[in-house]
Parts: C-alpha cells; structure tokens; sequence
C-alpha cells in the first residue's frame, strides 16, 4: 500500500449507500483516507453494488490504472468479491497484502465516418447496464466522423430498430461472412459470463486473452451465409464490420452504453492495450464463482 487513499463508488439504492457509510467508517478508524471524489493517484477504488455500479465506474473514471474491489449489495455480483457482512475480514485482509491483482483485457471499437443520428436522449448515448438493469445518461457529440471507445464486457452491433441487419465481416483484413441477422456481439474474456453466456457463447477463463465473436439470431439463406456459433479469435486479430446499405441505422452498444449511428463506413473491433486491474484475495477461483452463479 502507497498513500491508503481510497475512494468509494455507490450505485446510490438505500442498501448500497447504508453500506458505504459503514465501509467508510470502518475505513477511517483503520487509518485510510476516504476521498470524496475519484482521483487516479487513489489506491484502490471500491465500487459498492452490483456488476452494473463496477461497469459504470469503469467507464466513468476512463478505464484507470487504479484497482477495482466489489462489494456485492445487487443480484448477480460475478465480478463484485466482498458480501457487506465482510467489511471487517476485507480490511484486515487487504491491509496485510493478502490479496493479488488480476488483469481484465479489454476490448476497442472504432466506428469510422459514421454519424450519430436522431435526438432521441432516451436512446443515443444511454447506458443500460445489462447485468443489473440500472440506467445511466453518457454525453455524445451529435455528430462524429471516427469515434473510439471501449469495453470491459463486450462490444454489440445491432440495428437500431427492430429489423434485422446485413453486415459483411472480415477477420484479420480477409473476408469472412454475410452476416443476416439480428447482430453481432464481440466479447472479452471477462465480458463471456455477461449477455455473451445469455447467447448461447462459451465460458471462457479471463486469464485467456482473446475476443469472442457471437452471432445474434443468425439467418442463413441463399444469400446470407452465417456461422451459427461462436468463434473464439487471439488477441492480435481484428474484425471488421462493414454495413451493406451505407444508410444503414445501428447501434454500437459498449458494456450497455448504447449510441445510435447511420452512414458508417466500417466498425473495427480489436483487442484494447488498456487492463482493468481487480483485487482478488485468496482463495478465490473462478470456474467456482460460474458454478456458484450459474449452476
């Protein structure tokens, strides 16, 4: 430990903030410093909620080298490690170093010579957190010509309508399918426990680094041939996703937080250089938390 100055993110329900009051109590009497707004020269950035609270953290503090510890006081809680009634056994625990840090790859997608489109705030640049139902408001631009972002979970392409989409995708520069269907959705490691699982794509352990690609409600026909299941792509590769109608309407959707855009030239969705850092104490493993979670 350098400065013990931590921050606390709360996903603001009456549990969550009855908790972080205590958490920073307790914090306190231990010898931290509990700052009152994030700072990346902080230690260690609680985020008490569910996976939705540690998702909105993420991107709200842009991705941080700061580590990330969950307090599960929400549903599912797979990357949150701490249960409210263990405040005191965290403490003790992280303030003797039993802990270690896990990298989580991250995912970049660049949207080329596209234009956000409509002013519907309700959809353009909302966040719709898919693991615990939250909805959060992110600022866009209403126009852009290239636009990067990224995620922990995954990136989705889909329509911006209910419609199907028809999109022509490559892997590495070569040519790979039509694509008819309702979307597509690229995953990290981490990000295939998420709405990934929820469509039929593998479990994958996050110290593997690589990107899946699942399809969503794939067609086949004469003209559109489309692989059915997902494909699991290295780290180094990079899928390009080009619209077949250049007035095409879609919906780029990072870890829930949604942006609707039409005339998109090309999507590129790659491997990000950008990690985000949990603290794992130990004992923990995690085909455990899948059989404890979803079994």
């Amino acid at each position: 430990m350098s400065n013990k100055a931590v921050y606390i993110h709360t996903n603001g329900t009456e549990l969550s903030d009855k908790t972080k009051e205590l958490l920073r109590s307790k914090l306190e009497r231990s010898g931290f410093t509990v700052l009152s707004e994030f700072k990346t020269d902080a230690e260690l950035a609680i985020c008490v909620g569910g996976d939705g609270a540690f998702l909105d953290a993420v991107h709200k503090f842009g991705f941080p080298p700061v580590p990330f510890i969950g307090i599960n006081t929400g549903h599912l809680g797979f990357f949150q490690e701490i249960l409210p009634e263990q405040l005191d056994e965290f403490i003790f625990n992280y303030k003797q170093g039993k802990y270690s840090l896990q990298p989580l790859s991250t995912v970049k997608a660049e949207v080329v010579d596209g234009r956000i489109s409509g002013n519907d705030s309700s959809f353009s640049g909302s966040r719709t957190a898919l693991r615990s139902g939250e909805r959060k408001m992110s600022f866009v631009p209403e126009t852009l010509e290239t636009a990067e972002f990224r995620a922990l979970n995954e990136v989705l392409i889909k329509s911006a309508h209910s419609r199907s989409i028809h999109l022509n995708i490559s892997i590495g520069g070569s040519f790979i399918e039509r694509f008819s269907g309702d979307g597509i959705l690229v995953a990290t490691s981490a990000g295939s426990t998420g709405y990934n699982y929820s469509l039929g794509g593998s479990i994958v352990d996050p110290r593997l680094k690589l990107l899946q690609v699942t399809p969503i409600a794939p067609m086949n026909t004469t003209a559109y041939r489309s692989f059915t299941s997902s494909i699991l792509l290295p780290s180094d590769m990079t899928i390009g996703i080009i619209p077949e109608s250049e007035n095409a309407e879609l919906c780029v959707a990072v870890d829930g937080i949604e942006y609707k855009y039409d005339n998109i030239k090309e999507i590129n969705i790659s491997m990000a250089e950008t990690f985000v850092n949990l603290l794992r104490f130990e004992g923990y493993d995690f085909w455990n938390k899948v059989k404890t979670k979803f079994l």
